[in-house]
């Protein structure tokens, strides 16, 4: 779609411009210079961006080298495991049963010529196949670098010159709308813009609260890897309610490549802990910060989640806070005017 660089490059800069905002109120306040007029809107906004990715690549620096010490674990207990399966069937098949397979075996009748050309068309067909599907990955991939590219030099523009922009649309909304509807207008997209942001920041704080959970919990129960696991819950838990299921399937595969008693225990822990964070921390720590009752967030992420999946979980919270604070204060002005 054409203008999914735009959409894109509109949802970075809304995020990246919470992050710049709170360094824009830090640094510089109360200084009036040229030079400091210059260079604080710039240099806010690369502290915001590097913000970001330092807070990815320390994720990953705490997940990949766990990761890669599992996978090399598990390189190193295959051959075992299969020597073990090798022996078990040396031990557990009599002589009687071999003479049956080798009799079976020999007495079969092969056709090696059809089999050989069989072997040929699939690997020819196979080849075909494969190129077309690396021919359309790398096309994709190329794709979406080139629109994540295009999106992120849209933000740019946008977070250095948002007020500007923003002007621009009052202007606009001022002169062709009535002046209530403008009034309107402008106090739902404050209402939508304080549940989005809100809902950002409360969403971060939880993932940071249940991360940090997970590894000291599994620290006092002595599971392995129990700070790459925290770390990988802890960034999936930005996906309200089942994020936190995404991170503890790859835990758990990598615990059982360990222990699969530990494996099985961990599960079982995951599923209290989530059960806690769902119905305790999630919808006070995040229903507190954007003035929606625990029951309404659940349920918006319940609908969201049956209608949009996974993106709509995390449009289903804030749009829900939206439409309960803007029939809120409706409700609040009606009995107003009664009373008055």
């Amino acid at each position: 779609m054409a203008t999914t660089p735009l959409i894109l490059g509109f949802c970075i800069a809304y995020i990246v411009n919470i992050l710049m905002s709170f360094y824009e109120n830090i640094f510089y306040t109360g200084k009036r210079s040229h030079l400091v007029a210059m260079t604080r809107r710039p240099l806010c906004m690369l502290l915001a961006f590097a913000s970001l990715v330092l807070i990815i690549i320390g994720v990953f620096l705490l997940i990949i080298p766990e990761l890669i010490s599992c996978l090399q674990l598990l390189a190193q207990e295959l051959p075992r495991s299969w020597e073990r399966g090798v022996l078990w069937i040396q031990e557990n098949i009599n002589e009687e049963r071999w003479a049956q397979i080798e009799s079976f075996v020999g007495n079969t009748t092969w056709d090696w010529q059809g089999l050989l050309k069989k072997a040929v068309d699939f690997l020819v067909s196979g080849f075909g196949g494969m190129m077309g599907t690396m021919t359309t990955v790398i096309t994709r991939t190329f794709s979406t670098l080139v629109t994540l590219l295009v999106g992120l030099i849209f933000a740019i523009y946008i977070l250095m010159g948002k007020e500007r922009l923003s002007g621009q649309i009052h202007r606009v909304s001022r002169h062709y709308l009535r002046p209530v509807w403008y009034q309107r207008l402008c106090y739902v997209v404050q209402v939508l813009d304080n549940s989005f942001r809100r809902f950002i920041v409360g969403q971060c704080t939880e993932a940071v609260i249940l991360g940090v959970l997970c590894t000291l919990s599994m620290h006092l129960f002595r599971f392995p890897y129990a700070n790459m696991i925290g770390a990988l819950i802890g960034f999936t838990a930005l996906i309200p309610v089942a994020g936190a299921y995404i991170g503890a399937s790859v835990g758990a595969f990598m615990i059982f490549t360990v222990s699969p008693i530990k494996a099985l225990f961990f599960l079982i822990f995951i599923v209290v802990l989530q059960q806690l964070e769902g119905n305790l921390i999630y919808p006070r720590v995040v229903g507190a910060s954007i003035g929606l009752p625990g029951i309404w967030v659940l349920a918006a992420i319940t609908i969201g989640g049956a209608l949009m999946g996974i993106g709509g979980m995390l449009l289903g919270v804030p749009l829900a806070a939206t439409a309960y604070t803007l029939l809120r204060d409706d409700l609040t002005e009606q009995k107003l005017r009664k009373a008055l």
